[in-house]
């Protein structure tokens, strides 16, 4: 590629040389600004110091004939290959800008591609939807969820300490982590085993708050196991409110053995469970209570005017824009009515 770029670059001076007229200064430029996409730093640098010596050969070529280079397109110039080649040099990934962002495409896409539910029983209805804070698809909020013989559903949503990009590389990698868990441990025994692989990290900042549903869609039952996670919302369809679930737990990360309280239950035909992050009802001027007291006020209105569908993306609009990411999941059964 290095080649490819300097031969077009040789061009441009074979240009500038027989006709000069026909080719502005400015053209020598475009191969280091493709360069920055295609090129590393040490390829890009040698491409950077052709192009000045193809300038200064041109300019001392054409002579009086070309425009004098004033004091302002010089700096102009120097500053623009400087910041090619700071951009350039702060690629730690070792990639150029171009193969970067397709790699973090990639990453972002297997984050939210563990995201998905699957697909559930007639009667039963799933729906999530998050917003990163930096308005990006990297985010310290995910799920991930299995469906097994058909009517066991288990969905795990965590909130990893941190927001938006920088902690995006970490929220995969405790994906990942969760994605071989889940499943293959009954829930508290999966929670530890997501603590332990936190304090193996060794790190101040890697402890998360997550909370864990099994739910056979069968008959209702349900258990909730929370670690660190704001409390689970379950809408009572007998009395049309949000009650606030009890199940309550140590955040993940934090201590060698935290303690866990689940909550169980059944959800009636039309009944829903909501869990959400901390990002939907924290608030610098009130405190987490009033912040859950206005989550269940807009949901209820919500889920009485418009029901269910489409209630995460309607609940987060309502949410005023901040600096965390945030994150509702709603799992709903359709009323005994519906199904007839």
């Amino acid at each position: 590629m290095l080649g490819v770029l300097l031969v077009g670059l040789l061009g441009c001076l074979l240009v500038s040389w027989f006709a000069y007229e026909w080719l502005p200064m400015g053209a020598f430029f475009l191969w280091p600004l493709l360069g920055l996409t295609l090129l590393r730093f040490r390829p890009l640098s040698v491409l950077t110091g052709a192009t000045v010596v193809a300038v200064l050969v041109a300019y001392v070529h054409n002579g009086g004939q070309m425009r004098r280079l004033g004091v302002v397109d010089v700096i102009v110039g120097g500053l623009a290959i400087g910041i090619m080649l700071w951009q350039s040099s702060r690629q730690r990934s070792g990639l150029p800008v171009g193969l970067s962002e397709a790699v973090l495409a990639k990453l972002r896409d297997r984050l939210q591609q563990q995201g998905r539910v699957p697909v559930l029983p007639s009667g039963w209805r799933c729906q999530s939807a998050m917003i990163a804070a930096a308005g990006t698809g990297y985010a310290g909020d995910f799920l991930v969820a299995d469906l097994r013989d058909g009517h066991v559903l288990e969905v795990v949503l965590v909130d990893v300490c941190g927001k938006g990009t920088a902690v995006g590389p970490q929220a995969l990698q405790f994906a990942g982590a969760l994605g071989g868990l889940i499943g293959a441990l009954p829930p508290e025994r999966l929670m530890r085993a997501a603590n332990a692989f936190l304090m193996r990290q060794h790190s101040d900042d890697t402890f998360s708050t997550a909370v864990h549903l099994l739910v056979d869609l069968a008959d209702g039952s349900y258990r909730v196991t929370s670690a660190g996670h704001p409390p689970a919302l379950r809408w009572q369809a007998a009395k049309e409110e949000w009650v606030i679930d009890n199940a309550r737990g140590t955040a993940l990360g934090v201590v060698e053995k935290p303690q866990f309280h689940a909550s169980s239950g059944v959800l009636d035909p039309g009944d829903a469970l909501m869990f959400y992050t901390d990002g939907v009802i924290e608030r610098r001027r009130s405190d987490i209570d009033a912040g859950i007291a206005w989550l269940r006020g807009v949901a209820e209105r919500d889920v009485l005017s418009h029901g269910f569908d489409g209630a995460p993306g309607r609940i987060l609009a309502r949410v005023d824009d901040g600096d965390d990411d945030r994150a509702v999941l709603i799992l709903s059964r359709c009323p005994a009515a519906a199904l007839v």
